[in-house]
């Protein structure tokens, strides 16, 4: 092989070394942003957990493996009306009873989860479960169980009791719906 033989294959290896890199590159960052799009505010706090952005994007995709196995059932207006109703009680009791009432709404909360074909196993994966489907009010659930955590232990005023009713009140919301995936913010 001469010299300019030798020139155009090491020519045509790089050129196909750097066109796999630039498709490698490319590929990443789709992912990325369809992972981004999907997840939103939780595609942020599950990078900043795992501190490395190609784990932080194999766990979200775990997540999205395992949320495709669920069957989510829509609600009959019957089921629906009831679980408003039952909410509205429990909603309406915060003020004679608040430790009561946001002990309540978690389990109306965990209640309509499992209704809707969720699974029940630890809270930390039931956040991560239901991240799939309502990336940006997970963070109240978070936040609301949080409180109720608190509350337990007794470090949880009236204050921050409203707050947790408010964030139970927005997955609530959400869940009570049919429209996968919602995002918008609780109201404070």
């Amino acid at each position: 092989m001469d010299q300019h033989q030798l020139g155009i294959v090491i020519g045509v290896t790089a050129a196909i070394v750097v066109v796999a890199i630039m498709s490698f590159v490319l590929t990443r960052r789709h992912r990325s942003q369809k992972l981004r799009e999907r997840f939103g505010p939780e595609y942020d706090r599950v990078v900043k957990k795992e501190g490395e952005v190609r784990r932080a994007e194999g766990v979200l995709e775990i997540r999205a493996k395992r949320r495709e196995k669920f069957v989510i059932q829509p609600l009959s207006e019957g089921t629906r009306a009831d679980f408003a109703e039952r909410w509205r009680i429990v909603q309406s009791a915060f003020v004679d009873d608040p430790k009561a009432s946001v002990s309540q709404a978690d389990q109306l909360v965990n209640e309509l989860m499992e209704t809707r074909g969720y699974p029940m196993a630890d809270f930390d994966q039931r956040a991560a479960d239901i991240s799939v489907d309502h990336p940006v009010v997970v963070e109240n659930y978070r936040a609301a169980h949080d409180i109720a955590v608190r509350q337990d232990r007794g470090q949880a005023g009236t204050e921050d009791l409203r707050k947790a009713m408010v964030h139970y009140r927005s997955l609530f919301e959400e869940l009570l719906g049919d429209r996968y995936p919602q995002r918008k913010e609780a109201r404070a």
